[in-house]
């Protein structure tokens, strides 16, 4: 037995002396936190743990309103929405796709004005039904989107165009409002005691998911089968909700809070569900978990002592060759967690597992899982660059520490150790200014990779290749998280988490743009604002970030910034030698 397994052993005892289960079921607060304005919160946010049940019983009026959509000749729904309200729909139609005759299902979750322009350009407008989501009502984003395609469908419709749209909304918000003035056919209601992240199971997920015809009994069911397996009856070593997430504490705890997950490619998109969960969970008060998705599994070398890995695989999906590497690493003595799953539908049993392990984690590590403190300082950011662009016609733009064949290079030098004698060609400056932000790199950190950019596959593979090799050449762990949607997932984590993040922004022109209907800027605009607004949330609290702005083509550009980290990973390792 390891020292970890001790540790988790002895936690789970104490746990089920403590009645912790049967606390958590009777939502008691005092799990994570005394004080009176966190209780406030958690008491409102335990809804989850009923979810599967009030959820199945909602199934034949979804289907109804599946087949009644249908019926009337729509056969495309675009879920218009950030974070928790487009995370499980994401999951659901990358896993289970549409069923034969129902909807084909898009989520845009991004305001890069290619992004835009792509699902624009992927639907028939008149026989499209959009699902504007947002709990809080307010969210930028999704706003944003409703006025373009609003604006499209009036173009079609004129004052019918409502017809073709849908909130999934808080009751109370401005968006329920919204929806009402302008005929919205549907208002799901979203249950105000469950948050965002912990909303897959509910109106949020299951109704983009009815659409395209996933078969939501069969999903709930097991996600109910789960909710059973983790009651407050169950013995705490034997809840595997309880579990997973007193595993996840301790090992956390031991410096191994980098939870790096190996999907198969059944499972493949939980990782950016799970993801949310655990970030904006866990990361606040200088604590928690950082979740490692689609980082290619390497050998043993290349990892840190701060990794705890999870495989996860539809059993018919299980190869040799991945369980020969992980063998491999548990050898070299890092933990290994195995799930598997016998089909897709076992997805609903792991998101219900993973709630309830994020909340056990939370408890353990002494925060509140419930509440996201840091995420309003890039909005309100954000807001005031788009106010000062609503005076001035532009938005600020600060002079840059380097620029190479069109790359900007954009850091806080005063802040950056070693940034004496720069050299003077244009190449040997970025690789400074890229060298001296590494260099502020410890064992434990992680580097996470930001580009606002559409996220296709040419892009992809260029930013997965930078990952890799700042990976294998750091030995630290990578994150990638596409902007603004990250924004909505990870950014909790960049900003309330441990100080152990290095930041590396990637902002791009734009070939072409979109105008946001009724506002003075453009998507074009607002992405940059967004990504201005957490620079500087960044820098305001001391995280280590540095920005390259590509003025280029974009994968050529993205090729010019791997070359510089590849050089200046060179020189660190120079440093250190």
């Amino acid at each position: 037995m390891t020292i970890l397994d001790a540790a988790v052993r002895a936690t789970l005892a104490r746990l089920d002396r403590e009645k912790f289960t049967r606390r958590l079921w009777s939502r008691d607060p005092g799990l994570w936190k005394k004080e009176p304005d966190h209780q406030r919160i958690i008491r409102n946010s335990l809804g989850w743990l009923d979810s599967p049940v009030q959820m199945l019983n909602q199934v034949p009026e979804l289907i109804d309103f599946a087949n009644e959509v249908r019926a009337q000749g729509f056969r495309h729904a675009v879920v218009l929405g950030m974070g928790g309200s487009s995370l499980c729909p994401e999951v659901c139609r990358l896993t289970f796709g549409s069923a034969e005759g129902y909807l084909e299902l898009h989520v845009l979750d991004s305001t890069v004005p290619a992004s835009v322009a792509r699902v624009t350009k992927e639907i028939d407008v008149p026989r499209t039904l959009f699902l504007v989501s947002s709990k809080s009502g307010g969210t930028i984003e999704p706003l944003s989107f409703y006025k373009h395609f609003y604006d499209l469908g009036r173009k079609h419709k004129g004052v019918a165009a409502g017809e073709n749209f849908v909130a999934i909304t808080d009751p109370g918000t401005g968006l329920e409002k919204l929806a009402h003035e302008h005929g919205f056919r549907r208002v799901f209601p979203g249950r105000p005691d469950i948050g965002g992240r912990f909303s897959a199971l509910s109106n949020f997920g299951m109704v983009p998911a009815a659409l395209a015809g996933v078969e939501i009994s069969t999903l709930l069911t097991r996600a109910l089968k789960m909710a059973q397996a983790c009651s407050a009856d169950v013995p705490v070593p034997e809840n595997p909700g309880v579990a997973l997430g007193a595993y996840l504490a301790e090992a956390a705890l031991a410096g191994r809070d980098k939870i790096t997950f190996i999907m198969s490619a059944g499972t493949f998109s939980f990782g950016d569900w799970v993801e949310q969960l655990i970030a904006e969970s866990t990361g606040k008060e200088g604590k928690g978990l950082v979740p490692v998705i689609r980082e290619y599994i390497g050998d043993p070398d290349v990892y840190g002592q701060d990794r705890v890995f999870v495989r996860m695989a539809l059993i018919e999906e299980k190869k040799r060759m991945v369980e020969n590497r992980l063998e491999a690493l548990e050898a070299a003595g890092h933990p290994v967690l195995r799930i598997d799953l016998r089909d897709h539908y076992d997805l609903g049993r792991e998101f219900f597992r993973w709630e309830m392990a994020t909340a056990t984690a939370g408890a353990l590590l002494g925060i509140n899982s419930f509440d996201q403190p840091n995420v309003q300082e890039s909005k309100d950011i954000t807001n005031r660059l788009l106010a000062g662009f609503s005076t001035a016609g532009k938005l600020p733009e600060p002079e840059p520490v380097g620029e190479f064949e069109g790359i900007k290079v954009y850091c806080d030098l005063d802040k950056t150790p070693s940034n004496a004698g720069l050299s003077s060609t244009p190449l040997q400056e970025c690789t400074e200014c890229v060298a001296a932000f590494l260099k502020r790199a410890k064992p434990g950190s992680y580097i996470a990779l930001l580009p606002y950019i559409e996220p296709e596959s040419a892009h992809k593979a260029s930013i997965q290749a930078l990952r890799l090799h700042l990976r294998d050449g750091m030995k630290l762990a990578t994150t990638v998280g596409y902007g603004p949607r990250y924004l909505h997932s990870t950014g909790q984590l960049h900003k309330g988490g441990a100080a152990r993040g290095l930041f590396v922004l990637i902002t791009a022109e734009d070939k072409q743009d979109q105008s946001v209907p009724g506002e003075p800027y453009s998507f074009s605009v607002l992405k940059m604002a967004q990504a201005l607004g957490d620079y500087e949330a960044l820098r305001s609290r001391g995280r280590p970030v540095i920005r390259f702005h590509l003025s280029a083509r974009v994968p050529g550009g993205l090729d010019q910034v791997t070359t510089l980290f590849k050089s200046a990973v060179d020189k660190v390792l120079g440093w250190i030698g």
